[in-house]
């Protein structure tokens, strides 16, 4: 347990990073999922739309060092390419 003024006050502010992260996280998976559902249902323009959001958070993220970067790049890479197989096997 923290016992000093400034250890407190560090824990508060601990708290509130870790509930904002958590939420910029949980909203980045939506995203990611809403993505995955639309390339799934073979909604290719949707998927799009999707792909460019998902893409988006996921920079802001990083840049934000919630997430690693080429954590932010390996995902953004793997969303891309599954949208152009997707692509590929439709046409």
């Amino acid at each position: 347990m923290p016992t000093s003024k400034s250890a407190k006050k560090n824990v508060r502010q601990d708290t509130v990073r870790r509930m904002r992260n958590r939420d910029k996280k949980s909203a980045l998976r939506t995203q990611i999922k809403k993505f995955v559902v639309t390339v799934k249902k073979n909604e290719l323009e949707e998927a799009e739309k999707h792909l460019s959001l998902a893409t988006k958070k996921l920079d802001k993220i990083a840049a934000k060092n919630i997430i690693h970067k080429k954590t932010a790049s390996r995902k953004k890479s793997r969303l891309t390419k599954m949208l152009n197989r997707q692509k590929a096997a439709s046409s």
